[in-house]
């Protein structure tokens, strides 16, 4: 029973490991989930017809990285769009990469 136990731990343990950070966000697939569950809610929302200006614009919600993974988890939750959390990652990046620029 105690080499199940430790046997298990080491499994988490190692799970844990391998989930980290240390693999790369693919831009690509938070471009193509962007614009597959995104642009069109927020070009709705913005009135003008581009979802890129939510972005853009001087009064925008983000102001730094925390925020902005935020706000696309909260998308993903409230409208269901079904994001795994390497997608959510993957559309942080891009959304980073192509308008806000974080270090």
């Amino acid at each position: 029973m105690l080499k199940k136990s430790i046997i298990s731990a080491s499994f988490i343990f190692a799970s844990t490991i391998i989930a980290s950070p240390a693999f790369s966000a693919d831009v690509n697939n938070g471009r193509a989930l962007h614009k597959a569950k995104c642009y069109q809610c927020h070009a709705e929302k913005s009135g003008l017809g581009n979802g890129d200006i939510i972005y853009t614009r001087a009064d925008r919600k983000v102001q730094d990285p925390a925020r902005l993974k935020f706000m696309v988890g909260m998308c993903n939750t409230h409208l269901r769009l079904d994001l795994f959390p390497e997608d959510e990652a993957d559309l942080v990046a891009y959304l980073n990469q192509k308008f806000y620029k974080f270090q």
